[in-house]
């Protein structure tokens, strides 16, 4: 009988026509899993680092109307308050569509959703340089609105970087993937200059082209993360549940403040300047340009000092600095040296705040829930920046030419955010929000 036993040995096993990667499953502090594996589509830092360069892109398209309202509204004898609408209307559809862009992403993933705002960002990008050309004041304003399906594409990127990074460094990837703000200053910078380069219609055509190049990368090289599982529950069921939780409420109001004034000073930013200071479009594009670059360059600082001390703090500091340099602004500081001091420090309070305020939303929010939560919150922060230029353009004084009340309104805002932040939110957050059930993805090859 041990003989027979001897005998029984198993099977050789057969070679493998094509090897394979297994990708294993770890589990972090909080009951959170994630996956490993090897090639480059599989690496979070490529993956990060794409998507970053995806939303500057898509920053840069829904930003181009802004550095050129002040040459739109001298060709167009356009008045103060149709100036502001013509800046604000990308940002208003910008804002209420990463609702339903937060939800799809659930649903769908990172990697469809880039490339399918990226691909939907094209057409309006072409249609506004043309109704420019017309000098057409009402198709700017119609092709403005579908110009704002590229402002979506950040409530794609928080919930797609977090998938990637464990909780110890959520605060690390968002900030980063943040830093995608810097299209807005490529754009301060660059359009004013491609018209004057190459023409108003040849400057959007160079912007179409860039977007479907960047398509086309994400579709080659950009990876869902392991972890994803997608949620396959209806949108409108996920939406109502996020508004349920007391999270997405607090992180929209703040958000509303911190991100909403980076949006309407880098889209509104050139008017004033040109119109305070007297500057040129280029010249004012140029320092509005250096404002934004400070902001992205605090966002993942604020990101990474959230991830070391609680985010509260690091939101509280953020408000403090935005209402005091927002006061000094109102006794229009004198150019240049002076002026750029209050705002770029402006601006580095702004990004600090917008980076501890997303950390601290990846911190508190259940992971299942994370894009419908962003959508939100992100949607909140754009119309934060899509009422300021409208009420800069009603409150503009042209006898002292100043813009006092609008800057003096930021400051209340600030200081209510401050408080509320400091007496009513808590500093740790809660167990049930950081230890919410995660679905564990299913092993794959």
């Amino acid at each position: 009988m041990a003989r027979n036993m001897e005998n029984r040995r198993p099977p050789p096993c057969k070679p493998l026509g094509k090897r394979r990667t297994a990708i294993l499953p770890r589990v972090f502090p909080g009951g959170v899993s994630t996956v490993t594996a090897s090639g480059i589509g599989a690496r979070p830092g490529v993956n990060l680092a794409l998507a970053t360069w995806v939303s500057a892109m898509n920053f840069w398209a829904w930003n181009l109307i802004g550095p050129l309202s002040t040459t739109y509204a001298g060709d167009m004898s356009l008045s103060s308050s149709e100036t502001s609408m013509l800046v604000a209307t990308p940002i208003l559809v910008g804002s209420l569509g990463r609702i339903v862009v937060g939800a799809l992403t659930d649903r769908y993933g990172g990697r469809v959703m880039f490339i399918t705002i990226t691909l939907a960002s094209i057409l309006p990008v072409l249609a506004v340089g043309f109704a420019g050309s017309a000098g057409s004041y009402p198709l700017l304003l119609v092709f403005g609105f579908f110009l704002g399906i590229a402002g979506t594409i950040f409530a794609v990127g928080i919930p797609f970087a977090n998938n990637w990074y464990d909780p110890s460094r959520r605060g690390f990837a968002t900030g980063v993937f943040g830093a995608g703000m810097v299209g807005t200053a490529l754009s301060a910078f660059f359009t004013p200059r491609f018209v004057g380069w190459f023409g108003l219609v040849a400057t959007h055509v160079i912007i179409a082209v860039v977007l479907a190049l960047t398509a086309v990368l994400c579709l080659t090289v950009m990876r869902n993360a392991p972890a994803f599982v997608p949620n396959t529950q209806p949108v409108v069921p996920k939406f109502l549940a996020a508004c349920k939780l007391r999270v997405t409420w607090e992180m929209s109001f703040l958000y509303a403040i911190v991100f909403g004034g980076f949006v309407a000073f880098s889209s509104y930013l050139p008017t004033y300047i040109r119109t305070v200071y007297e500057f040129s479009a280029v010249d004012a594009g140029t320092r509005t340009a250096g404002f934004a670059v400070a902001a992205v360059i605090a966002r993942p600082i604020g990101g990474t000092l959230s991830d070391r001390i609680p985010p509260k703090y690091v939101v509280i500091a953020s408000f403090a600095g935005t209402a005091v340099t927002a006061f000094i602004a109102t006794f229009k500081p004198p150019p240049d040296f002076w002026s750029a001091v209050v705002f770029i420090s402006m601006a580095i309070f702004l990004g600090i705040g917008t980076g501890g305020v997303f950390a601290w939303v990846a911190r508190r929010s259940p992971a299942q829930s994370v894009g419908s939560i962003t959508g939100i919150v992100a949607a909140a922060g754009g119309l934060g920046g899509y009422f300021p230029p409208l009420v800069m353009g009603a409150t503009y004084d042209p006898v002292g030419n100043d813009y006092t009340v609008g800057l003096l309104l930021l400051v209340a805002a600030a200081l209510i955010a401050l408080v509320y932040t400091a007496v009513w939110l808590k500093a740790r957050e809660p167990a049930a929000s950081r230890d919410a059930p995660h679905r564990q993805p299913e092993e794959s090859t």
